[in-house]
């Protein structure tokens, strides 16, 4: 039995850090995931039950997956189903703040849920939510990361309250979003939580202009608090204000997003392929994770 999905990365409008509300943006880049499942015939003695694989990173750390693997079996398995692996594929560098964990996550799920022929027995937000589980679960997140699990399960843009892994707003947008990723890696279950929590006045105040829909000045806000308590250039920033209103340090960084007119995008592009690193020009993505 095997079973494919793919779920799109995201980007920030409101970093959860200092408060636990959140919101972010699915992007059109996605992780696959490939699950097959297999009998206790099928399986060596010697061989652990469910194996995952990271195409391209063969000493990364599997544990997400496998456990998301883990739990839908859990839920949702048959007796005869004894072992999976779990294969994930991405165009989402990882540890770069555009949610490879969470898109990682949702496309394991439903992938699992696929080659069980029971995609129809959780809704997307509760597929969403045993991701986040799991990633609470393997300590990969500092909040849960229902905000970023959301978005690119259900795709649009989303606010949560990332205690209660409560969904509290969706949006269906159509931007076009230029990323930029320094050749740096910043793991978010590391970042400086106390330090962040000092710019909650800030993050309440994008928080109220995301659940007014004024996403592109709460992502700008966002950026330039976040900057500061995560210690980030905040110059990518200000290259991007002089062309677009909305720009952000994504999740815990290093990776920036920016979103407005192609033409004013790509000006910004100008600016920030001077850094070292990448950039890329995308759009936003509502579908969110489907089966293949």
């Amino acid at each position: 039995m095997q079973g494919k999905a793919a779920a799109p990365a995201a980007g920030t409008v409101l970093n959860a850090l200092a408060t636990h509300r959140g919101s972010a943006f699915a992007i059109d880049e996605y992780t696959h995931a490939t699950v097959d499942l297999f009998t206790e015939a099928e399986i060596d003695d010697d061989e652990e039950a469910i194996v995952g694989e990271i195409a391209g990173a063969p000493d990364a750390d599997t544990r997400l997956i496998e456990t998301c693997v883990e739990y839908v079996l859990d839920a949702h398995g048959e007796p005869e189903v004894a072992g999976a692996v779990v294969r994930t594929e991405s165009d989402v560098p990882m540890a770069s703040g555009l949610k490879s964990s969470s898109a990682a996550a949702n496309a394991t799920v439903m992938a699992t849920l696929d080659a069980l022929d029971r995609t129809d027995r959780m809704t997307r937000e509760d597929m969403a939510r045993l991701g986040v589980m799991a990633a609470r679960d393997v300590g990969v997140t500092a909040t849960g990361a229902f905000d970023d699990a959301s978005a690119s399960m259900l795709g649009g843009v989303t606010v949560t309250d990332n205690d209660a892994d409560e969904l509290l707003a969706r949006d269906e947008i159509d931007w076009d979003v230029l990323v930029y990723t320094p050749p740096e890696q910043a793991f978010s279950a590391d970042a400086d939580v106390r330090r962040c929590e000092h710019v909650a006045p800030m993050a309440r105040l994008v928080e109220d202009l995301a659940l007014d829909g004024d996403y592109e000045r709460a992502m700008t806000v966002n950026g330039l608090a976040f900057c500061a308590a995560l210690d980030f250039d905040s110059e990518p920033l200000i290259e991007a204000m002089r062309q677009v209103e909305g720009v952000s340090l994504s999740g815990t960084g290093p990776s920036y997003v920016a979103v407005g007119p192609r033409p004013a995008l790509e000006q910004v592009q100008v600016y920030w392929d001077r850094r070292d690193g990448n950039t890329w020009l995308t759009t936003t993505q509502t579908e969110g994770t489907h089966t293949l």
